[in-house]
């Protein structure tokens, strides 16, 4: 009797070892997919800001209502901008 019971024991402890690594092994594996939407919603934005950024200054260059050099500043300013919301998103 003592051997069946020292077995049952000892697969029990087995068990719940496997069912330890399995849970930490899941844990990892949300963090590390929520980090990866993390980056790629912060690359999207980035992307976004850069496409909005030229199209800002073609806009101006077309309207010629500034100089080319407003036009850069206002192109640099918006991909500042797109920079901040991506770092909101990351950090």
């Amino acid at each position: 009797m003592k051997m069946v019971e020292s077995r049952i024991g000892l697969w029990r402890r087995a068990g719940g070892v496997l069912l330890a690594a399995g849970l930490l092994a899941l844990s990892g594996t949300t963090l590390a997919t929520q980090q990866s939407q993390q980056r790629q919603q912060g690359r999207n934005v980035n992307q976004n800001a850069k496409q909005e950024a030229r199209q800002g200054k073609i806009d101006c260059r077309a309207a010629n209502n500034q100089s080319n050099a407003e036009c850069r500043q206002e192109k640099r300013q918006t991909k500042q901008d797109g920079r901040q919301q991506k770092r909101d998103i990351k950090y």
